[in-house]
């Protein structure tokens, strides 16, 4: 019975029909399945390829996936760079023949023929041909069979990937075409990451040129809050800045803010305000959106104290050279009437005796006249500003020096001048025109301070001494009045070029910002104690000579 049933499917073709269907369904079921890993092959180029990935990564899964369908050994992609094909990545690393970076040769080149090309190339190597120059590379590594697909971006080529086998490999017009679409979507990959790069490189050049540039930067937003600030701003403010409020942060009236300003006239805006004893120069800009909308404001502060004072300076210097030419003419129009005065009272002094009331009036004469000449040589000395050598000098002499100048005018102000100089004070090094040239700012600022003022009696102190602090030794100079002080409010920007509390006319704010100059310029400082109708206390330290 069961030879019969065998013998009639025999006959029939059931049995036979039954082993190819299964045939069938086998062969069906491993091509779904190469078709799903083409597609997840596909699929995993664009999901895991990102900026972080190294391109060594991205042909390590892909081969990984791809020996799973194809018999494939090793894959090299080559990339244009200026006009030259270069060899960028290689996977596995023990198949590589040519260094990284090796510039592949136009001549006889198959990777050439797939670029002018535009088509994909199989091709199948003897080991005893040598038409192109890639075929000695292959034979080294034991390739036989290659694939070189061209990589096009926007119709452009950017590079060549080689899929090589170490045995004849022959693909079907449905492995070229998913071939094809693996390059095409690497090509993309590729492309985005070299403008991602692009957009990065140029991202962190804006940034670091941001963060290098000396002047203080800032993107605020409308309501005055700070979104970034540069290294120059951090540095200046020492701390962090972000979302701090502009207006406190620069210790501005809100009503005054150039943001408002701005928000009115849409025009930039510039001003100088003074910051912690600095003066800045502010600028601020409107940034606007592509519907010309407001949404940001740039703001720049260059801090100019340094600039102020060397103009300050500089504008002193000018005038102490004005009273130089002055004097000289004056000592050279005075002198010899002077002389001939001086010389003439000293031989009639001799004609009279002390108790004869001419000889009074005559050394009256004779006092004055070299007082005269003593103001005139003060004079010149005090103006000789071009010498500005360092040498030995006394503070002490300074004092002297400028009182010999101003001191008799401020005592017929009905003010009280008390000296208390150490005479055994130290020496410093030190140009004694310009210590003298802050003597008589002090002096000519306390003297103001006490006009303004109606009091019984009028002080001005001039003291000076030695001291020691945190081990250093210095020689001070002080000067006290008991006039008017000084707001507490004004006392973090006096020494600002150009700031003064003085009414018009009567100061130019130079004054302590070109004292304090000097002081720093000799190694010192110049403090300030001040209470509001007690009167101020200047006063200038100095390093005593080492």
């Amino acid at each position: 019975m069961n030879d019969r049933q065998q013998l009639i499917s025999l006959l029939t073709g059931v049995q036979s029909s039954k082993k190819s269907y299964y045939t069938e369904l086998k062969k069906m079921v491993i091509e779904l399945k190469k078709k799903n890993m083409q597609l997840e092959i596909i699929n995993d180029i664009t999901k895991s390829f990102n900026i972080d990935m190294s391109m060594d990564e991205m042909l390590k899964n892909s081969i990984d996936k791809l020996k799973t369908i194809f018999p494939v050994e090793r894959i090299s992609l080559s990339l244009c760079e200026n006009h030259k094909l270069v060899l960028t990545n290689v996977y596995p690393a023990h198949s590589l023949y040519f260094p990284i970076g090796f510039v592949l040769p136009k001549e006889r080149s198959l990777y050439w023929q797939v670029i002018q090309s535009l088509e994909k190339i199989f091709y199948q190597i003897e080991e005893d041909e040598d038409l192109y120059v890639e075929v000695a590379v292959y034979n080294a590594l034991g390739i036989r069979s290659v694939l070189l697909i061209p990589l096009i971006s926007k119709g452009k080529v950017i590079g060549v990937l080689s899929i090589g086998s170490k045995e004849k490999v022959v693909y079907d017009e449905d492995d070229l075409s998913f071939f094809q679409q693996f390059c095409d979507q690497l090509a993309v990959c590729i492309e985005n990451a070299r403008l991602y790069n692009e957009v990065l490189t140029s991202k962190k050049e804006w940034e670091e040129t941001f963060r290098a540039v000396s002047e203080m930067i800032f993107l605020i937003d409308l309501e005055g809050n700070v979104l970034r600030y540069n290294d120059a701003a951090n540095e200046f403010f020492q701390g962090d800045l972000y979302k701090k409020d502009i207006c406190k942060l620069l210790s501005i009236n809100p009503k005054e803010s150039p943001i408002v300003e701005i928000l009115e006239t849409k025009k930039p805006v510039h001003r100088r305000i003074h910051i912690q004893q600095r003066v800045c120069e502010l600028r601020s800009y409107p940034v606007l959106n592509e519907k010309q909308n407001m949404y940001a404001v740039i703001m720049y502060l260059n801090d100019i104290t340094e600039k102020l004072q060397i103009e300050a300076q500089l504008v002193q210097s000018g005038k102490l050279a004005a009273i130089g030419e002055m004097a000289a003419g004056i000592a050279h129009e005075l002198n010899n009437p002077l002389t001939a005065i001086l010389g003439n009272a000293q031989l009639l002094l001799r004609s009279f005796s002390k108790d004869d009331r001419i000889y009074k009036l005559l050394f009256d004469i004779y006092s004055c006249g070299k007082r005269c000449k003593t103001i005139i040589q003060n004079l010149l000395t005090f103006s000789r500003q071009d010498e500005y050598r360092f040498e030995d000098c006394s503070i002490n002499d300074a004092v002297e020096q400028v009182l010999g100048l101003i001191g008799d005018q401020i005592c017929k102000q009905n003010i009280i001048i008390q000296k208390r100089l150490d005479v055994s004070i130290e020496l410093i090094e030190g140009n004694v025109q310009q210590i003298s040239q802050i003597v008589l700012n002090l002096l000519i600022n306390a003297k103001d301070a006490l006009e303004e003022i109606d009091i019984p009696e009028k002080i001005i102190v001039i003291e000076t001494k030695s001291i020691v602090e945190a081990g250093e030794h210095w020689v001070v100079l002080s000067v006290r009045d008991n006039g008017k002080g000084i707001e507490e409010q004004y006392l973090q920007e006096i020494f600002n070029p150009f700031f003064t509390t003085k009414r018009p006319g009567k100061g130019t704010g130079l004054g302590l910002s070109v004292s304090l100059g000097i002081a720093e310029a000799h190694g010192g400082t110049i403090e300030v104690v001040s209470e509001l109708g007690k009167g101020s206390e200047f006063i200038l330290k100095l390093p005593k000579k080492k």
